[in-house]
C-alpha cells in the first residue's frame, strides 16, 4: 500500500510518500511560502531537486506535489492512481477524537468546531483533507491527531483548577500534543526493555516545540503541553510554563492586549527571548561556548525545566524503567541530554558520557551498565504512525465490505 502523507501548515506543506508495510519513503518534501512565490523542496532517494514555482494557495501547492511525483525529474510513481490512500496529520482532535479516524463531512464538521483550540493549524489540517478529495475522487482519507494519545489521561490530570463550568461550558483542559511522535517512542522503547509488561516511560520530545509525557504500560498518564501548545517547556519562541499574574502584569505594564502578550508568549519568548540570539538550540550553545552569558542562561533554563518535569513524572509513574529522548534536540545535543540526567542517579538514571557523546542516528541505549533504569535516545517517526494507522484503517474498512 502507498500512503500519500500530508501536514498542511498556515503557508507551508510537509509530504512523504511511504508504504508502511515495508517503511519505503518513496519521497519527502516541502513547500513553504504558500501564497507568496512559492518553493518546493523534493527529496527521493539520493537525489534533491529544488522548484520555485508561484503556489497562491494549498490547492495549487498539493497540485504541484502531484505532479512532482508522478512526471518530470522527480518521478517517482506513474500517476496518482497508484497512491492508495491519504493520511493527514491533525493537530487538535479535543475529546471527541481518542484515536485515527477516516475523514467524512462528519469529521470536518467536528473539527471545525474545535477550531478556537487551534485556530493556527486546524484550519489548515481541513483544507488539505478537502482538497485532496477534491483532486483524488474516491481515495481514502484518514485524520491522525496530535492530541489522541493523551486521551488516556486521568480527569484529575488533565482539569485545570477553573471553575468546573469552563470545562463543560468550553472544553477548557490540559490536550497534549507532539502524541504521534510520544506513542511512537514509547513503544519502541517498550521493544528496548528487557520487561515487556508493568512499563513506566518518560518520553522528552526536545525541539522547536518540546513536550514531556509519562506513559505507564503504553498509556499516556500526564504531558507537559495543555490547552495550546505554550505551556510546559520553554521552547524555541514560546514560553512555557509562567504564572498568570506575570502575565497580567506586563499586559498592564506594556499597554497589551490579549492578542499581543499571545504573540510574545508563542513568537517571542523562549530560547529566542531569554538568550536575545536565536530560537536555534545550535546557535545558542555556540553562543554559550563563545562566553555570552543570556545565551549560557538560556541553554540552562531549557535544560532545568526539562529535569522538572522528568522528575515529576518519576513521581507519577511511581518510578521509572526508560528515560527517552527525540526529536531535533534531543536526538542530536548530547549536552541538553547530560544536564537533564545530571543528579538523577537517585532516581536510578546514570547517563555514561563515552556513549552519551557518539554520535548515532539509531535508537541506543546511553546509561551505564549500573543503571537501574535505562536512558534511550530514539529518532521519532511521526510519518510512519500516520501512514500505519492510515494502513490499518482502510484495511479495516476494505475487509469489511
Amino acid at each position: 500500500m502507498l500512503v500519500f502523507i500530508l501536514n498542511a501548515g498556515s503557508s507551508s506543506l510537509k509530504y512523504q510518500l511511504m508504504n508502511p508495510i515495508t517503511k519505503e519513503v518513496f519521497a519527502v518534501g516541502l513547500c513553504e511560502r504558500i501564497g507568496l512565490d512559492g518553493i518546493l523542496k523534493h527529496e527521493f532517494g539520493d537525489n534533491k531537486i529544488t522548484l520555485n514555482v508561484a503556489m497562491p494557495t494549498h490547492k495549487e501547492a498539493i497540485e504541484l506535489v502531484l505532479r512532482t511525483l508522478t512526471s518530470g525529474e522527480g518521478k517517482v510513481i506513474e500517476s496518482i492512481d497508484d497512491i492508495d490512500a491519504i493520511g493527514h496529520r491533525a493537530v487538535h482532535g479535543g475529546e471527541e477524537f481518542a484515536s485515527s479516524v477516516m475523514v467524512s463531512q462528519k469529521v470536518i464538521d467536528k473539527m471545525k468546531e474545535l477550531i478556537p483550540l487551534a485556530p493556527l493549524h486546524n484550519p489548515a489540517n481541513i483544507m488539505g483533507m478537502e482538497i485532496c478529495e477534491e483532486l483524488m475522487p474516491g481515495k481514502p482519507n484518514v485524520a491522525v491527531f496530535d492530541t489522541a494519545f493523551h486521551q488516556t489521561m486521568p480527569d484529575y490530570a488533565y482539569m485545570y483548577a477553573l471553575p468546573y463550568e469552563q470545562y463543560t461550558k468550553h472544553g477548557i483542559r490540559k490536550y497534549g500534543f507532539h502524541g504521534t511522535s510520544h506513542y511512537f517512542v514509547s513503544n519502541e522503547a517498550k521493544g528496548m526493555l528487557d520487561k515487556k509488561h508493568n512499563t513506566r516511560i518518560i518520553v522528552c520530545h526536545l525541539g522547536n516545540g518540546s513536550s514531556v509525557s509519562a506513559v505507564l504500560n503504553g498509556r499516556c498518564i500526564d504531558t507537559s503541553m495543555g490547552l495550546t501548545p505554550v505551556q510546559g517547556l520553554m521552547m524555541g519562541t514560546r514560553c512555557g510554563d509562567v504564572g498568570a499574574g506575570a502575565v497580567s502584569y506586563m499586559m498592564k505594564q506594556e499597554g497589551l492586549d490579549i492578542d499581543q502578550i499571545m504573540d510574545i508568549m508563542n513568537k517571542k519568548s523562549g530560547i529566542l527571548g531569554i538568550s536575545g540570539k536565536s530560537s536555534d538550540l545550535r546557535e545558542v550553545l555556540q553562543g554559550m561556548q563563545d562566553g555570552d552569558d543570556r545565551c549560557r542562561l538560556a541553554v540552562e533554563m531549557v535544560a532545568y525545566n526539562i529535569k522538572k518535569y522528568v522528575g515529576a513524572y518519576v513521581a507519577a509513574l511511581d518510578g521509572v524503567d526508560a528515560l527517552c529522548f527525540t526529536g531535533g534536540i534531543g536526538e542530536n545535543s548530547a549536552l541538553i541530554r547530560e544536564i537533564v540526567c545530571a543528579g538523577l542517579d537517585g532516581m536510578g538514571l546514570i547517563i555514561d558520557p563515552t556513549k552519551n557523546n557518539k554520535r548515532r542516528s539509531v535508537a541506543r541505549d546511553i546509561a551505564t551498565n549500573s543503571s537501574a533504569a535505562r536512558i534511550f535516545v530514539i529518532p521519532t517517526n511521526e510519518e510512519f504512525v500516520i501512514a500505519n494507522d492510515t494502513y490499518k484503517i482502510v484495511s479495516e474498512l476494505n475487509s469489511s465490505k
